[in-house]
Formats: C-alpha cells, sequence, structure tokens
C-alpha cells in the first residue's frame, strides 16, 4: 500500500480547503472548533450547503447523488471537513440506512427515499432496547404481518435525536422460531404514525440527545419493509460494517490533539509550560503514536474498499480504537486544565469564550474538557 499521496489527490484536498474556506459559516465553524452547543438550525443549514455542492454524500453511487471520488479522496475531506470546523453530519440517514437501501432497497425505495435523504431528511436509528444493547439479537419490538401492514408493538431505547426525526429504521421480531438472528426483520417507520410516542432520556451533563422510543400497536406498510422478511440481521450487520470506517473519527482527534497541545502550551507548570513537563509530554506522545497507527489502520480499510473488497474485522478495530483514543484526548485535557475542570456550566455553551474573564489560560477550557467527557 502507497501512502503517498498523488498530485491529483494534492490537488483534490487544496480544493476541499477552498470550498471549506469558502462556504463554512465561520459562526458555525467557531461553536465546533470552541465546543460549542450546535443547534438543529446550524446542522440542517451546514447540510443544505453540501446538498447543493453535491458533496454530502460522497460514498453514494453517482446516480443517486453521490461523488466519483476514490476512497482516499473520501479520507482526505474527512480530515480536512475536521481540521477546518465543520460540523458533524447526523450519520443515521446518510451513511446508515441509505446503504442498506441502495444494497437491498426495491427501486420504488430508494427512488423515494435517497433524495429525501440527500436533501437532510431527518432519521434516527431503533436498535438498543433495555434488554438488547451488546447483544442486539435479543430483540423483542415484536412486528405481526396483517395483510398489507404490520402492527409494531414494544419500545427501543438510546435512540439519539428522535426528537427531530420524521423516521426510524427498526430492527423487530417477526418470528421466533429457529436462531433468534433470523427472525429479525428491517422496518422503516415513520415517526407520525399514531402510536409512536418519544420520551426524552436526560443524560448527566443536562443535555437531551438521546431518547426512548414507543410503539403501541403502530401500522407499517409492507412496502417500507427492506428486503426479505427474517433477514433484519444480515442487513443491520451490513450497515454497521460500512459505518465503521467513517467512526473511527482520525479526523476529529487530529483536531483534538492539536486543541490539547494548544492548551498544555498555555498553561504553567513549575515555572516552564505545561508540554514542556517530560511526563506529561509522553502521555501526549502516547496517545499521538495511537491516533498514527489508527490512521494506518483506516487507509487500509480505505485501499480495501478501492478493490471492492468489504470491511474486514479491522473496521470493528477502527470503531473500539477510535473511542478509546477520544477518551484518551478527553482525560489529557482534564488532567491539563486541573482543577478548573471541575466546574460545570451548561450556560459555557452557549457563550463567546472571548467576553469571558478567567483566572488563568486553563479556565478557558474548562467547560470544554467537562462537556466533552
Amino acid at each position: 500500500m502507497d501512502l503517498n499521496y498523488t498530485a491529483e489527490e494534492r490537488a483534490f484536498r487544496e480544493e476541499v480547503r477552498k470550498f471549506l474556506r469558502a462556504s463554512l459559516p465561520p459562526e458555525i465553524s467557531f461553536k465546533v472548533l470552541n465546543h460549542k452547543r450546535l443547534s438543529r438550525e446550524d446542522h440542517v443549514r451546514w447540510q443544505k450547503i453540501l446538498h447543493e455542492k453535491n458533496w454530502i454524500a460522497p460514498a453514494w453511487p453517482v446516480k443517486w447523488g453521490g461523488t466519483s471520488w476514490t476512497p482516499v479522496e473520501r479520507h482526505i475531506f474527512d480530515e480536512e471537513y475536521a481540521t477546518a470546523g465543520a460540523p458533524p453530519l447526523i450519520p443515521f440517514g446518510l451513511s446508515m440506512v441509505a446503504p442498506v437501501l441502495i444494497k437491498f432497497g426495491s427501486e420504488a425505495q430508494k427512488s423515494y427515499y435517497l433524495p429525501r435523504i440527500h436533501a437532510t431528511d431527518d432519521w434516527c436509528q431503533g436498535y438498543s432496547e433495555p434488554g438488547a444493547g451488546s447483544d442486539l439479537a435479543s430483540v423483542k419490538t415484536r412486528a405481526e404481518p396483517r395483510g398489507d401492514h404490520y402492527v409494531v408493538n414494544g419500545q427501543k431505547t438510546w435512540t439519539t435525536l428522535a426528537q427531530y426525526a420524521n423516521m426510524i429504521f427498526c430492527l423487530v421480531r417477526t418470528s421466533s422460531v429457529g436462531k433468534k438472528q433470523e427472525g429479525i426483520t428491517f422496518l422503516l417507520i415513520d415517526m407520525t404514525s399514531p402510536g409512536v410516542t418519544v420520551r426524552p432520556i436526560i443524560m448527566l451533563d443536562g443535555e437531551h440527545e438521546v431518547n426512548e422510543v414507543w410503539f403501541e400497536d403502530v401500522k407499517v406498510p409492507v412496502e417500507n419493509r427492506v428486503g426479505e422478511e427474517g433477514r433484519g440481521w444480515t442487513y443491520a450487520k451490513y450497515l454497521l460494517g460500512h459505518e465503521r470506517p467513517r467512526i473511527a473519527g482520525v479526523g476529529h482527534s487530529k483536531r483534538e490533539l492539536a486543541y490539547l497541545k494548544k492548551i498544555t502550551a498555555a498553561e504553567p507548570m513549575n515555572g516552564k509550560r505545561l508540554i514542556d513537563d517530560p511526563r506529561f509530554r509522553d502521555k501526549i506522545a502516547a496517545v499521538e503514536v495511537d491516533l498514527m497507527a489508527l490512521e494506518i489502520t483506516n487507509l487500509r480499510v480505505i485501499s480495501a474498499e478501492g478493490k471492492n473488497r468489504g470491511p474486514g474485522p479491522e473496521a470493528s478495530i477502527l470503531k473500539i480504537k477510535g473511542t478509546e483514543i477520544q477518551q484518551a484526548l478527553t482525560e489529557l485535557m482534564m488532567e491539563a486544565v486541573g482543577p478548573y475542570a471541575a466546574p460545570y456550566l451548561r450556560e459555557s455553551l452557549d457563550e463567546d469564550p472571548a467576553t469571558v474573564r478567567r483566572p488563568s489560560a486553563a479556565s478557558r477550557h474548562c467547560s470544554i474538557a467537562w462537556r466533552r467527557c
């Protein structure tokens, strides 16, 4: 595998940079780079800009609004995107259910849903249940066939951004015969259907990001079933496999590593800068080495994509290791700012840090470190 970028790839990187400089609203990038709260309107505004540029779904086939970018160009885009402070795209429609529809959906489903997803339709994911998290095949939400529709009853939990979604893709049980994985079906459910109830779950930081979703005798047309009845487990695995190469968060972690170095360069310790302390510098170096290894693994997965090979077990490594690196960066930020990491003010997520007076450089980052935990 050649890890050197070609002249064409370097030119593409510059094209992406020019677009981001010209089109990314500065007030939105300010929020991202300074770890402020993004509103739904911020996300929708930016996604519409990408939609108009036709850059919102690079991995899709060109027929449905994708680009002709190579996997390496998509990697370059992701890296520059994160560095510029562009908001993360809500993945549930664009990079989760859309690939399943493209691979397994009917032509009618593709024609109806894909243009809407491309134009920033809101989706959420109905996988986890109170008794089915890591053991996802234990889902109990049931869908009973009744002629031209299913009747769905059950509960999903930890459903991210369900309060905004107008559609949810769900794993539901249509049979209890045989292996539990064989009785699962993949349904697309309109969130405005009678019998759908969304209840907020308020997190420890006071934020409302996840929810419970209840289904009580919800009617779902049979044409909203993706693929064959009872093969939902196959489609679910396909979705997760194609989600993980993008979920490593290499670009995001690179940006946060630079931010950590900025903090430690501003913080004094025993008459020196914190970044000059050998022990703390070693901790930063250890995370940086892990991040370099993660990027190489990510490029291996991308290289396999370019040769039309599906994601292998290394795709799962990306998810696990990417999360561990993000946690390590958060912990080092908190360690760097010391006691100033302890206060938690939700209001600080909306204020301009330039207008707030703090007793030291570290305290400018206190809400950031705490917010990211």
